[in-house]
């Protein structure tokens, strides 16, 4: 049972359990909503997408109501939290709806000059679904994320270079010829605009750990440079990067075909004590021309305590892999660590929601970073590669998240510089990477066009990830090849607490310190020099 929050007196009490009851109930209409709208099923316990709208719309009265009447009850300060917890996660939800579910906008209209910042932003991610779920490529069409897959391990360089280009119609459809009124360049101005009214994600992520957004821009220089100085060698083309640097993904090529990734990603959650078809997780992998053009994690259904039982969240996982590989099984042991997230949470209504989001994004690379440990990779596939190799490959991907993460802090401050050259700049200061200003390649995230400022979670993200992996360790022992203990004791000291403990908290109980960035560093050491 969980424990009850402090109330004034009884009519309040009840005037907040009904509240908290109709907000749960909103939250699991808007969570079939999504599921249903992103095609992953015709119908949910037992209404179609029709049924789910209308209860949506008044199960959100219902709410509205509730929350009238608790607004003019004697409030005790844990009621007051409760209710600003439950704002604030409607606000967030109201926020962010650009890159999943049903698209109101197509990818022309974002020539519009009409649109307002939200609907630009969904137009443009419309513009990955139209264009990045069909790329031209070998008298066919692939999926952007096949494409990134497959120049990890394309041996032929000039296969790699068509794999690049296919990207081209995207990228003109997001920034023209880079033209200060390209779609790209007058989203980011309407970005900067509201991040200097209500503070952007780089903001809220260095809140979340208590510094400033100077020293998150610090730091990612600082693990640039780390990567920088470990691996000195010639310019590398843009479309030779990930293979390069990629070696271990094509060791283990053979070994990771679409059809295991699954059953891969399953054995190894449940040697972690967190089975994924005893949580309920529910699937959606199968490709679709119109699927939402990058993988996500969510809510399908909320957590609660009915007739003194509890009831588990229920998660579910959306993406797209027809290719496999070790880039793709990295990416779906990041979706289930999310899964498996959203199961632990055990928590008072009003915060039944996923906490700060640079601590969610940091976590699910805790189980997700394990793939390329060759200790890993001998139990769950049957072969390894050698260590300097694999760390290679997952810290040059890493690499590229911190270099997109100081790319949209300093294009957020400074919203009409010229992104192909901030872009050009940072990738050839840092990573090697021959300049191509007339390019636009930043464009690949979906994230850059319809989140601004989100890809810090996973750039600053890999500082978090690096201290629980090390605290974890510290504390149980390692769990690359499974350890029926993680679950439960990292349920018990972060995962449950769902939004009602900021990842502030979350990492000071955690470490008995602040965050820092060495745990980081230090694995960047852990890296081999790219191949030739």
């Amino acid at each position: 049972m969980l424990a009850p929050l402090t109330v004034a007196g009884p009519a309040a009490g009840a005037s907040l359990a009904a509240a908290e009851s109709a907000y749960l109930d909103y939250l699991d209409a808007i969570g079939a909503v999504g599921y249903l709208e992103s095609g992953g099923a015709r119908e949910f316990r037992g209404h179609d997408l029709a049924a789910w709208q209308v209860l949506l719309k008044s199960r959100r009265e219902v709410f509205d109501t509730a929350l009238t009447q608790v607004a003019g009850a004697s409030l005790a300060p844990g009621e007051r939290d409760a209710v600003t917890a439950m704002r604030k996660t409607l606000a967030e939800l109201t926020a962010d709806d650009t890159t999943a579910g049903e698209r109101a906008y197509v990818c022309a209209d974002a020539q519009r000059r009409d649109l307002d910042y939200a609907a630009l932003r969904a137009a443009l991610v419309s513009c990955y679904v139209e264009h990045g779920n069909r790329l031209a490529y070998d008298g066919g069409t692939i999926d952007r994320g096949t494409a990134l897959q497959l120049l990890h391990v394309t041996d032929d360089p000039l296969r790699r270079r068509a794999l690049f280009d296919s990207f081209l119609p995207l990228w003109s459809a997001l920034n023209g010829r880079n033209e200060p009124e390209s779609p790209y360049r007058r989203m980011i101005a309407l970005a900067a605009a509201d991040a200097r009214a209500h503070g952007s994600q780089i903001d809220a992520a260095a809140q979340a750990i208590g510094v400033s957004t100077a020293d998150v821009e610090r730091w990612l220089v600082q693990v640039l440079e780390a990567w920088r100085d470990a691996n000195p060698g010639p310019p590398i083309e843009p479309w030779d990067f990930r293979y390069l640097n990629g070696a271990a993904n094509r060791e283990l090529q053979a070994l990771i075909p679409a059809a295991k990734l699954l059953p891969v990603n399953q054995r190894f959650y449940a040697d972690l004590g967190a089975d994924l078809g005893a949580l309920g997780v529910v699937f959606d992998l199968e490709p679709r021309a119109d699927k939402s053009p990058l993988a996500y994690s969510d809510f399908l259904a909320r957590g609660r305590e009915r007739g003194g039982t509890w009831q588990r969240p229920l998660a579910r996982v959306l993406g797209t892999y027809p290719a496999g590989g070790l880039f793709s099984l990295n990416e779906l042991v990041h979706e289930n660590g999310h899964a498996v997230h959203v199961s632990a949470i055990q928590t008072p209504p009003a915060y039944m929601d996923w906490p700060d989001t640079l601590f969610t994004e940091a976590f699910a690379d805790v189980p997700s970073w394990s793939v390329h440990e060759p200790a890993w990779q001998r139990r769950y596939l049957g072969a390894a590669v050698a260590e300097p190799a694999s760390m290679q490959a997952l810290f040059a991907n890493v690499m590229l998240d911190v270099a997109w993460s100081l790319f949209e802090l300093r294009m957020l401050r400074e919203p009409g510089t010229d992104p192909n050259a901030l872009w050009t700049d940072i990738t050839h200061r840092y990573l090697r990477i021959v300049p191509h200003p007339e390019v636009p390649w930043w464009a690949m995230r979906v994230q850059l066009a319809g989140n601004p400022g989100y890809m810090v979670n996973y750039g600053l993200g890999a500082v978090l990830t690096a201290e629980m992996r090390a605290a974890t360790r510290a504390a149980i022992g390692d769990f690359d090849t499974g350890n029926e203990r993680w679950y439960g004791w990292l349920s018990a000291q972060l995962l449950r607490y769902g939004a009602e403990r900021d990842t502030r908290r979350l990492m000071q109980d955690l470490l008995g310190r602040p965050v820092a960035p060495a745990a980081l560093l230090d694995q960047i050491k852990r890296c081999g020099a790219p191949a030739p």
